[in-house]
């Protein structure tokens, strides 16, 4: 059984889960391509899109707009699995909007350090909880 939420770990995570938070929001595609593993395995799936590989993620952060990119984040849970695996869940809100918007994230090491290998991002009608 792996050890579950080692501090070490769960540092060097959240640390990459900040980095790519801070990206995000500034629109960093640079940062934004290397948080994702380089892989055909990789997917994410998005709020109006479904992107299998790193070629079609990276082409839609490539494409897509720069505005509106800010969030407040509710709440975030990063938990690690021994000490190559780990997920991270948060819940945002954008500015102007009454929807809750949900961000999960499996992030592996790798030999170039945390790398996202799966996401989800949907958002749940006003008045959801």
């Amino acid at each position: 059984m792996p050890e579950i939420n080692r501090p070490d770990v769960l540092a060097e995570v959240r640390s990459a889960f900040e980095r790519y938070e801070t990206a995000l929001v500034s629109n960093d595609v640079a940062v934004l391509d290397e948080l994702f593993w380089n892989s055909p395995h990789t997917l994410r799936y998005g709020a109006t899109e479904n992107l299998y590989g790193y070629d079609a993620i990276r082409a839609f952060r490539a494409n897509r707009p720069a505005a509106g990119l800010e969030r407040t984040i509710r709440r975030v849970v990063i938990t690690s699995y021994g000490d190559a695996m780990a997920t991270a869940n948060m819940e945002f809100v954008r500015g102007g909007s009454q929807r809750i918007g949900r961000q999960s994230q499996t992030w592996m090491k790798t030999d170039a350090g945390w790398r996202v290998v799966a996401a989800h991002v949907s958002l749940l009608d006003a008045g959801a909880k």
